[in-house]
């Protein structure tokens, strides 16, 4: 197999709570913290790391240095423009000096990309959308979030800005919730440095396939990163990759390899009770079987099935194909 670089965002080795276990699933940890677990995992190359940086006051010097340390580098940056302060929204929020306040934390964010000479920054504006009927003038909200990012983007046009669309969580309704909306969005911009960050589990739980999602951001010029993991199509479940869906998560890996998409594969999970090292081991070997899976496809006989819309015979070699890689 090529040299195929994996990542994952440093929340996965990070402790959680919930709703209901409010003091947490386990001890607190930082950044640094994280950093070191990552650095276990036998096969991680590169981190998506939040900024500010959790857990303490620390420099992009001390970040580098620990990254350093464990042999990591890092993809992408991910401004936290989703927490208390941006709880009624980031481009969207209605306050101006609350959108000023979010346009200043990423552009610090875009220095952190630049220092740690990172792919991208990574846009996930979670609290911005709606609630209830009739809560906000849809046009606004719109415009508002294309705005946001477009001045970004024109403001740093030697960086790429990516968008990780979701249906809904934490807002009931998300601006950025498809990929189709999301492009429409980018389009619309029309900056060449904007693309969609795809998260497999988003695309599932929003009712899309994922591959289908892939292939239009690729047809469209914009994918520019991507998330695995997985879920019971009804929630954010960010369960280990290919632990429901694996058929699904193949022909995800298959599109990107029949455009020539070459980039990390990148693990979003939370391992809320799980040990987040095995968590991450076990999801990398899963992904490099099927790597392996994908060299052992037989493409001709696959576009020959699929020239016909043959189901069971595409069905017949991708399992084949997949199922003998493990």
């Amino acid at each position: 197999m090529k040299n195929q670089k994996f990542g994952a965002g440093i929340w996965h080795f990070a402790t959680y709570l919930d709703r209901y276990a409010t003091d947490g699933y386990g001890e607190p940890k930082n950044v640094i913290d994280c950093i070191k677990l990552a650095g276990q995992v036998k096969d991680l190359s590169v981190v998506d790391i939040n900024y500010p940086y959790f857990g303490g006051n620390f420099t992009h010097e001390k970040i580098k240095s620990e990254l350093d340390k464990v042999g990591l580098g890092v993809i992408g940056i991910t401004p936290e423009i989703y927490t208390k302060e941006f709880s009624r929204g980031a481009f969207t929020n209605p306050d101006v000096g609350v959108r000023r306040r979010a346009h200043e934390l990423i552009t610090e964010a875009c220095e952190a990309v630049r220092f740690f000479n990172a792919s991208y920054v990574k846009l996930w504006p979670g609290q911005d959308g709606w609630d209830y009927p009739f809560q906000v003038d849809y046009g606004t909200l719109w415009k508002h979030s294309m705005d946001g990012v477009g001045k970004l983007a024109s403001e740093n046009p030697d960086l790429k800005f990516v968008i990780e669309y979701k249906p809904r969580e934490p807002r009931i309704k998300m601006s950025y919730d498809s990929v189709s909306r999301t492009l429409l969005g980018i389009e619309k911009i029309d900056l060449p440095n904007i693309g969609v960050l795809l998260d497999f589990g988003h695309a599932m739980y929003g009712g899309e396939s994922a591959a289908d999602s892939a292939q239009l951001a690729i047809d469209y010029g914009r994918l520019f990163g991507m998330d695995v993991n997985d879920n019971y199509r009804s929630w954010d479940d960010d369960l280990i990759a290919g632990s429901l869906h694996p058929l699904e998560l193949f022909e995800f890996f298959y599109v990107l390899r029949k455009n020539n998409w070459e980039g990390v594969w990148q693990l979003d999970q939370f391992p809320f009770r799980e040990d987040s090292v095995t968590m991450a081991n076990q999801a990398i070997d899963f992904l490099k079987s099927i790597h392996k899976a994908l060299d052992d496809l037989n493409i001709e006989e696959l576009k020959e099935a699929q020239s016909r819309h043959d189901a069971l015979k595409a069905l017949k070699i991708a399992q084949k194909a997949l199922f003998g890689a493990l």
